[in-house]
């Protein structure tokens, strides 16, 4: 095995290579990683989608670009020469999938460590069972646990957990960001801002718009019988902004102070910018994720279904700082309709008294 020391720190090449949720759902596994003695090199391969993200990321030294499934000769050619360059001592493969294992195989690194999945194990020489679809505990859980194996096979003692934020801003960023935003829409700073991310309005697996406008209005009628005046911050992605437009426009037109955060410039921006957040509402999303890495206030909506439970999609927050809820037993898995907005807005409502709010400020 391998010595490692200050001097020759172990290379690792960490690959989650799909959306922006399940990758922000890695960071507690790259940051157990960098608190390794001796600290590791962490190189991480993902689409360019993400690569915004992985270049902020605290606990990441190199990001490597995956051209996917889809690459044609050329660009597959060109990834296997830059693993091959790297020299890395392990793989670990979050997310295992034979095109990866291939890679890992072929660019001759020599730990190779991955979820005992199918057929894609063949290719990795470290295997960790882990039954993910039982859905027992939260996927960044999954992670941890692979991030630990790959330690222990590497003859390197395992850290403590890290604790949350796994995305540390400090607080001058913090208080960047409100001013950006403040600047932004017009709001004042000193009320709390409630973020709502409605998403398409497409999807099965979250609240329909017009629950989205139950919710608010109730949040905020509650709110408002403590003297607190909130103020509603609607965000979106790609192809979002019509569905977030009405829905501002909605909010507005029933009496509540509702503003639509402008495009930013690049996911990274769009990502800092949820710091701003007293509280960021949203479905199962990547911008729910990432508002959690950075340790807002969440409360999110998901499907009871056994692969999307909101335990097993449970955000990385501290415990006190997260609120998540579901359709009710009985109910159909992906019956959105079925939960309980009368629950979830007294829910929010208490998260969000003043000493709360001055509690998780930073």
């Amino acid at each position: 095995m391998t010595s490692f020391s200050d001097q020759r720190p172990p290379r690792l090449l960490v690959v989650r290579n799909d959306k922006l949720g399940d990758f922000m759902l890695a960071w507690p596994a790259l940051a157990a990683l960098k608190a390794a003695s001796p600290r590791p090199h962490v190189s991480v391969l993902v689409p360019s989608y993400t690569a915004p993200l992985a270049r902020a990321c605290p606990w990441i030294d190199e990001v490597i670009l995956d051209p996917g499934d889809d690459a044609g000769h050329e660009g597959r050619r060109e990834l296997l020469a830059e693993l091959k360059a790297g020299r890395f001592d392990a793989l670990l493969t979050l997310f295992s999938t034979p095109r990866i294992g291939w890679l890992g195989w072929r660019a001759g690194i020599p730990l190779r460590l991955a979820p005992a999945t199918k057929w894609a194990q063949l290719f990795y020489n470290r295997r960790v069972t882990q039954r993910r679809s039982r859905s027992e505990k939260p996927e960044y859980v999954y992670n941890l646990e692979l991030a630990e194996s790959l330690l222990e096979a590497l003859g390197i003692t395992v850290p403590a957990r890290p604790a949350p934020p796994c995305w540390p801003l400090d607080d001058a960023e913090h208080a960047r960001q409100r001013r950006l935003v403040a600047e932004a829409t017009g709001l004042s700073d000193d009320r709390p801002w409630l973020f709502l991310h409605p998403g398409s309005g497409g999807s099965a697996v979250n609240l329909a718009p017009e629950a989205y406008v139950r919710l608010a209005r109730d949040v905020d009628a509650r709110l408002r019988e403590t003297d607190t005046a909130p103020a509603w911050v609607i965000t979106a992605g790609p192809g979002e902004t019509d569905n977030a437009d009405a829905l501002c426009e909605t909010l507005r037109e029933a009496g509540l102070e509702a503003r639509r955060l402008p495009p930013s410039a690049g996911l990274e921006a769009f990502a800092r910018s949820l710091a701003a957040a007293d509280l960021f509402i949203a479905g199962s999303t990547g911008p729910l994720h990432v508002a959690a890495c950075l340790d807002r206030p969440t409360a999110g909506f998901y499907p009871s279904r056994r692969s999307a439970t909101p335990l097993r999609w449970q955000t990385c927050n501290a415990e006190d700082r997260r609120l998540a809820f579901c359709p009710p037993e009985g109910a159909h898995e992906a019956d959105m309709a079925s939960i309980d907005l009368a629950a979830a807005a007294e829910a929010i409502a208490a998260r969000l008294t003043s000493s709360s709010i001055s509690e998780t400020r930073p």
